[in-house]
């Protein structure tokens, strides 16, 4: 006798010949330790399976929730206070990434600009370090869109990366990588 708890329910049906109508036939002490042990282990299966399954949802859950948790923190270290951005409307979006925007060109490579200037405290190995680090920033992101940034993120980079680059030069160090 097999039982399983991947059987399907029209699949019992259909192999009950192979079960002993209950009360009509006694089972031998072995068919009840064969079918107690095949129970035992199809539960064990069966809770196993199901904690998985749970855990993957219940993880899915909470990573989404981490995600969201830390770009809401990103949102609120680089100084953002507005409207939660999923509730945004279209207008209130566009005004967003307009030019005088929080998320527009001016803003954006300002703040890029400054914490990679700010980080480095004057020391050219920083500043060239962390000008390097936007560019991989850039390209890493190129890869995750796909392809070519829209126009705003192009600019966006380019002007962040003259202002770091100005910084250099007002603190007297070459912006041409001399190991290069």
């Amino acid at each position: 006798m097999q039982i399983s708890s991947n059987m399907s329910v029209m699949g019992s049906i259909k192999n009950s010949s192979v079960i002993k109508p209950l009360y009509t036939e006694k089972i031998s002490k072995d068919e009840v330790k064969d079918i107690r042990e095949q129970l035992s282990k199809n539960a064990n299966a069966m809770a196993f399976n199901s904690a998985s399954v749970q855990t993957t949802f219940t993880s899915s859950e909470d990573r989404f929730a981490l995600q969201y948790q830390d770009f809401q923190d990103f949102l609120s270290d680089i100084g953002y206070e507005g409207k939660p951005i999923a509730e945004l409307s279209k207008e209130e979006a566009t005004e967003l990434v307009s030019e005088d925007g929080f998320f527009g060109i001016a803003q954006t490579s300002e703040r890029i600009a400054n914490f990679v200037i700010n980080g480095a405290g004057g020391d050219e190995d920083r500043l060239r370090a962390g000008r390097e680090g936007m560019l991989q920033g850039f390209k890493e992101a190129e890869t995750i869109w796909g392809g070519e940034l829209p126009e705003i993120s192009q600019t966006t980079m380019k002007k962040a990366i003259e202002m770091v680059d100005k910084a250099m030069h007002d603190l007297g160090f070459s912006i041409i990588n001399k190991e290069a």
